[in-house]
């Protein structure tokens, strides 16, 4: 079946609050980062949607605007901000906490980071065992804590004259879940929160009481959250898009540059071993076991889709693929990935390949916050709803229809974001066939 191209995309007038769960390094950087691109302190270096262009048509047409100008994207003047924390910092103490930015980042604006306050969590300790927080919602049910988030959101809503939301998870990630009953049904899911079930983890919460505001929700983190059938459904029924999972920041994005390139050359791979070094908040949770597991399945799960051992048996049907994380505070938001790769090539010969990648997590997670926020926007104008495949490029374990297994390849995943940015603006899809250039009619 063809699908038309173009859509009618509802204007991006008035603001739009941008609602972040966790106000933790991530958040503040990306709080912080905005507010300095606006006043002209700063470049948002990184974000596909203000720095990235699209070619359109032919290449002797020569049309490559800028994204921003191509689709109908909020400006960042328009944003307005809010965030849910169990640590009460303000987004001032928090970011000076994190470390992340230095004094000539923080200092001029922080009269407007300290007027972002963190408002009361739906935290427990069950899913997130190294953190603890005062700044902690307090309810009999499950049901009562996410009834307590919807009216957080139609608070902001009428306190900031936001026009429109989008709220995106930023926060630690919890320990391991896998699919169950409670999940398969809204009516189940809302009958195990009311129970309180420890199926319904306090990040279905926030999903739950985004959609059931008509907000947007995308996952930052590796948590199962949104990728279950009853908050799926619930999102096709109220036209809203969703998406996730886990920000795609440093070594995860070097591995879904690098295997492309063995498979795109057929050479073949005996191992992958990964480590990382890390002393944030997010270090510290990872350091627990189950929340490990959690990170540990997101970014296990690359290697297998991208390089298809079934259909390459001699090349990648024996990979020994482990990661690791260790919690290392000295270090504090400047994590360290290091990659030994042992790959093989004509009539087996070994080779290796060492990646040391010395990257800023926050500086990374930041620019992906952001064009999150104005492309979940866009969907939401443009009525595309459910599962956003499309902005698989930001994900590290990216949400798919089901039946379908995930495209982590960063190329095919960026063509596929923008000819899905052509198909809206009804422009052709670009194939990069070129035979035209070269045979003549």
């Amino acid at each position: 079946m063809a699908v038309e191209a173009g859509r009618d995309i509802a204007p991006a007038k008035g603001k739009l609050g941008v609602m972040l769960v966790g106000l933790g390094a991530v958040s503040t950087t990306f709080i912080a980062g905005v507010e300095n691109v606006r006043r002209g302190t700063g470049l948002p270096i990184g974000s596909l949607s203000q720095m990235g262009t699209i070619r359109l048509g032919k290449r002797t047409e020569k049309r490559s605007p800028k994204i921003k100008e191509f689709v109908p994207l909020t400006d960042l003047q328009d944003l307005v901000f809010a965030a849910w924390d169990p640590i009460p910092d303000d987004a001032y103490g928090a970011a000076r906490k994190a470390g992340v930015l230095d004094t000539p980042h923080l200092e001029p604006i922080a009269d407007f980071l300290k007027g972002i306050k963190p408002l009361p969590a739906a935290f427990d300790q069950h899913y997130v065992k190294r953190l603890t927080g005062t700044n902690v919602k307090q309810g009999k049910t499950k049901r009562d804590l996410a009834e307590q988030l919807r009216q957080d959101i139609r608070d902001f809503k009428k306190r900031s004259g936001a026009h429109r939301l989008v709220m995106i998870w930023a926060a630690s990630t919890e320990v391991f879940l896998t699919p169950g009953p409670a999940h398969q049904s809204l009516q189940a899911f809302e009958r195990a929160m009311e129970q309180n079930d420890p199926a319904i983890a306090p990040s279905m919460l926030y999903a739950y009481a985004a959609l059931m505001e008509n907000v947007p929700f995308a996952n930052g983190a590796p948590n199962l959250t949104v990728d279950v059938p009853a908050l799926q459904h619930l999102a096709e029924e109220r036209k809203l898009p969703i998406g996730g999972k886990d920000f795609k920041t440093g070594q995860t994005m070097m591995k879904t540059v690098l295997a492309p390139a063995f498979k795109a050359r057929m050479l073949g791979l005996a191992g992958w071993y990964s480590t990382n070094i890390l002393g944030n908040r997010d270090g510290e949770v990872l350091d627990d076991p189950e929340s490990f597991k959690t990170k540990e399945e997101s970014k296990l799960g690359v290697l297998e889709y991208i390089l298809q051992p079934d259909q390459y048996p001699e090349l990648y049907g024996n990979v020994f693929h482990k990661v690791r994380i260790n919690y290392y505070p000295p270090r504090g938001d400047n994590k360290e990935g290091w990659d030994n790769i042992d790959i093989f090539g004509w009539l087996g010969y070994p080779m290796q390949i060492k990646v040391d990648f010395l990257c800023r997590d926050s500086i990374l997670a930041a620019p992906i916050v952001l064009d999150l926020a104005l492309f979940f926007d866009l969907a939401q104008r443009a009525r595309l709803s459910g599962i956003q495949e499309w902005l698989s490029f930001y994900f590290k374990s990216p949400q798919t229809a089901p039946g379908l297994y995930p495209e982590h390849d960063l190329f095919i995943q960026q063509t596929k974001l923008k000819n899905t940015l052509r198909w809206l603006m009804g422009e052709e899809q670009i194939t990069h066939l070129g035979i035209e250039y070269y045979e003549k009619a």
